[in-house]
């Protein structure tokens, strides 16, 4: 397991149990962070990320904390894969009380460095992914 998982939560009457949650980019850094977090305070937790690899080592650690975990492979920024890992949450869980929407990033360029497209790629993946989680989330919720 990793580091991550291996503590306790200290405030024991804050407990999530039986809360399902969902965390988009939850596959690392800050993501995976909260996704167990929220498997040590109970939830269960599917984790969606981009990369395969980084699902697969979250849910493994959420699943050594004795809680139920989905990892699904989708790009936050295309709204069919957002209502299909939504959909796939539904169908598995029956519900969604929790959503982080925490898929985001920079490049770091100054603005005037900034080409079109990537700012494009930024408006995507930091405001798009996150109305596209909400709309599809808060109908189940």
């Amino acid at each position: 397991m990793s580091e991550q998982g291996s503590s306790n939560p200290p405030f024991s009457d804050f407990m999530l149990t039986d809360k399902v949650a969902l965390v988009t980019g939850g596959g690392g850094g800050i993501g995976a962070g909260i996704a167990v977090k929220l498997a040590q305070y109970g939830a269960d937790v599917v984790v969606v990320d981009i990369e395969p690899s980084r699902c697969d080592q979250v849910v493994s650690d959420i699943q050594q904390l004795g809680r139920q975990a989905l990892g699904i492979v989708a790009d936050c920024t295309d709204t069919d894969a957002i209502r299909s890992a939504v959909k796939q949450v539904d169908e598995r869980f029956g519900r969604i009380d929790i959503l982080v929407n925490n898929v985001g990033g920079v490049n770091g360029r100054p603005f005037l460095q900034q080409s079109e497209r990537s700012w494009r790629k930024h408006i995507d993946i930091n405001l798009v992914s996150m109305m596209a989680a909400i709309h599809e989330v808060a109908p189940i919720m």
